[in-house]
């Protein structure tokens, strides 16, 4: 019997959509299932960097720290529309210390026992020289040193910071790449579903039998595949020994790392990266315009099937760490949003969830009859590098001739330079001069070459219909709906985008209704349509 698929992939992360996406590209047969949205869970919870890992080099991850550098600008020259430069600011005093458990505070105590964890500005200064030289770079700028008396980035920080580093890294919209992902994976023939969940799976005859189940209607549906990817994120433990019911002994470790978001705090597009007392770092990062991102927390997290929440505490111990680093201290009052996710790192027997690697690990399991691929822990930085990863597990045991293509290859809309936006937006201005420059660069930002698709023939703002709040328009509302997977108000207002800072309840319930009532009404146009 042939099957329906060559691929069924579980989990629709950006692991998931990043395998699917190659995968297809490559000509085999694939088909996507997502229990809820894309990118809903651990993707669309990330501190929102493409960034190599700098305090990855005190354990020596070496390997994980250049194939993140390497890919910062591969990521950039293809979504130059959700992803852009940032320099980082690194304030040094020579009181803060590192984590002592790491193997690099290891070596430096024992040589030099006087250190008592102090991270010197030598050891800074020749990590950020790694950093600079390891993977490569090319568009961006190198590490410099910055006086922070009398400066814009020095002005909102403690005067006892007079000193600082600069080095670069970059920023993403992770929901959105999680999108445009399972949109050119569709593109290249994938069956992309989502809100199905997968609910059982058997082997016969040496395929792969997998319920599917769709979590609105609750109708089930039977899919057959040569090979199964297990990409579930935080459930990849749970699919593994319930679902495909596997003797591996492969674990993961679920960490917990949640975020703040409060007013905007500086007057500039840079970001900190701040050094605790304990050891950890944390970012603040310019965020959606009028905001800061503070985050994250690293905290064991017991049970995937509790949601994720910012505690109490972690808000707090945030607070209390940057506002060691701010001239006028912060509070709760602050805080606009909060929000987590949970990391599933691959189970290395860490004595902290900091220390846990955040290396990926595949594991290929061919004990059940029918192959299938376990995926563990990654970055976002290196999806499309652990994608390239997969694809060579799979081709183990699936006929795959094409070579890798993704490098570089842009994702939808993502189609110009990478110091394009600016030029697009001056584009987008001149065929829509209605658009205020915060919609303009907004949706550049979103859609990038595809923004005339949702304005299309728009003379006035009056002809792109409703305005849901925030300048969310019915024609981005329901091309959303057309392109993008979109089935409730969530899906946008915190997903496709982060309007939800900026909408009250009731706006986002009113978009909530137009929605549902639209989708109702969807099925019924078709058939009129046909006939």
């Amino acid at each position: 019997m042939k099957p329906d698929f060559d691929l069924l992939v579980i989990g629709g992360g950006i692991n998931g959509c990043g395998i699917a996406r190659d995968a297809a590209g490559r000509g085999l047969s694939v088909c996507l299932a997502e229990m809820n949205d894309l990118g809903s869970a651990t993707s669309g919870a990330s501190t929102k960097l493409f960034h190599g890992g700098l305090r990855y080099l005190e354990y020596f991850e070496f390997r994980l720290v250049r194939e993140a550098l390497r890919e910062r600008e591969n990521l950039l020259r293809a979504m130059p529309h959700i992803s852009w430069p940032m320099r980082f600011v690194l304030p040094y005093h020579k009181s803060m210390k590192f984590d002592m458990s790491t193997p690099t505070s290891k070596l430096l105590g024992a040589v030099m026992p006087w250190m008592k964890g102090r991270r010197p500005a030598w050891l800074i200064r020749l990590g950020l020289f790694i950093y600079d030289n390891l993977g490569g770079r090319k568009i961006l700028p190198p590490t410099s040193s910055l006086n922070l008396r009398n400066t814009l980035e020095g002005k909102e920080l403690n005067p006892k910071f007079e000193k600082a580093y600069e080095y670069s890294d970059c920023w993403v919209e992770d929901s959105r790449l999680v999108v445009l992902n399972a949109r050119d994976a569709q593109r290249r023939g994938a069956d992309i579903r989502t809100r199905s969940k997968v609910v059982g799976a058997e082997v016969t005859d040496g395929i792969w039998r997998v319920k599917i189940e769709d979590t609105e209607t609750g109708q089930t549906d039977i899919v057959t595949a040569s090979m199964v990817v297990n990409a579930g994120g935080p459930w990849v433990g749970d699919v593994l020994r319930t679902t495909l019911r596997s003797n591996s002994q492969a674990g993961v470790r679920l960490v917990r790392g949640s975020h703040i978001v409060t007013k905007k705090l500086f007057d500039h597009d840079k970001c900190y990266f701040f050094q605790g007392t304990d050891g950890r770092i944390i970012f603040a990062i310019p965020y959606e315009t009028d905001y800061t991102l503070i985050g994250t927390t690293d905290h064991d997290h017991a049970d995937a099937s509790v949601k994720p929440e910012c505690t109490p505490q972690e808000q707090e111990y945030l607070i209390t760490f940057i506002n060691g680093y701010l001239a006028k201290p912060i509070s709760n009052d602050d805080v606009v949003w909060t929000y987590s996710g949970v990391r599933p790192l691959y189970d290395d027997g860490a004595s902290t969830a900091s220390a846990a690697t955040r290396d990926y690990v595949l594991k290929l399991d061919e004990t059940r009859g029918a192959p299938s691929l376990n995926v563990f822990g990654g970055k976002i930085t290196t999806y499309r590098c652990l994608a390239e990863s997969a694809l060579e597990e799979i081709e183990k045991v699936l006929p795959v001739t094409a070579k890798p293509w993704t490098a570089g290859v842009a994702l939808p809309g993502g189609d110009f330079p990478v110091d394009g936006v600016g030029a697009l937006i001056k584009e987008a201005k001149a065929s829509y001069p209605f658009l205020s420059d915060r919609l303009a660069l907004r949706l550049v930002r979103a859609y990038g070459t595809e923004l005339a698709q949702i304005l299309g023939e728009a003379k006035a703002e009056q002809a792109l219909g409703i305005n849901f709040g925030a300048d969310l328009f019915q024609n981005e509302v329901q091309w959303l709906i057309d392109n993008e997977y979109v089935r409730c108000a969530d899906d946008i207002v915190w997903r496709r985008s982060k309007l939800g800072l900026r909408m009250s309840h009731e706006q986002i319930a009113k978009l909530d209704d137009w929605i549902v009532k639209r989708l109702s009404e969807q099925p019924a146009a078709a058939i009129e349509e046909e006939d």
